[in-house]
C-alpha cells in the first residue's frame, strides 16, 4: 500500500462472544485477513453498545459482562478489501447473531512498515 493513495476501510461489527465454527468470529476474521494478504487488522472492544437486538451492553467497574460489542477494522487497497469481503460474506449466513459490515473510501496519509520482531505467538 502506498502513501497518499485511495484505499478502502472495512469495519465489521459483531459481539465478543460470536462464534464461527469452533472459534471466536473476530479471531477467525483477523487470521483470515492475514492469510488473504490484508495489510493489517485491528479488533476494538466497545465499552457500551447495542445492536439489532436492542439490548444495551455495558462494562462498569461493578459488573463484569462477557458479551460486548467488537469492531474489526481493516484498511488496504480497495481491490483487496473488496475481494476479502466477498470471501467472508457467506460466513455471516452461518452465524445466528446479528452483525453489521460497512465499507468506505479511505485516504492513506501515511503507511510506514515497522521492523518485524520475533513474536511470542507463531501463527
Amino acid at each position: 500500500m502506498e502513501n497518499n493513495t485511495e484505499a478502502r476501510r472495512l469495519r465489521i461489527y459483531v459481539s465478543s462472544t460470536d462464534k464461527f465454527k469452533h472459534g471466536l468470529l473476530y479471531e477467525t476474521l483477523v487470521f483470515a485477513a492475514k492469510r488473504y494478504g490484508i495489510s493489517g487488522a485491528t479488533v476494538l472492544k466497545g465499552v457500551m453498545g447495542f445492536g439489532s437486538s436492542s439490548v444495551v451492553r455495558s462494562t462498569r467497574f461493578w459488573e463484569i459482562t462477557e458479551k460486548m460489542p467488537v469492531v474489526i477494522e481493516m484498511v488496504d487497497e480497495a481491490s483487496k478489501i473488496d475481494l476479502f469481503t466477498q470471501k467472508i460474506l457467506p460466513w455471516f449466513d452461518k452465524i445466528p447473531t446479528g452483525c453489521l459490515i460497512t465499507s468506505e473510501k479511505a485516504e492513506v496519509v501515511l503507511f510506514k512498515q515497522g521492523k518485524k520482531k520475533k513474536s511470542f505467538f507463531h501463527f
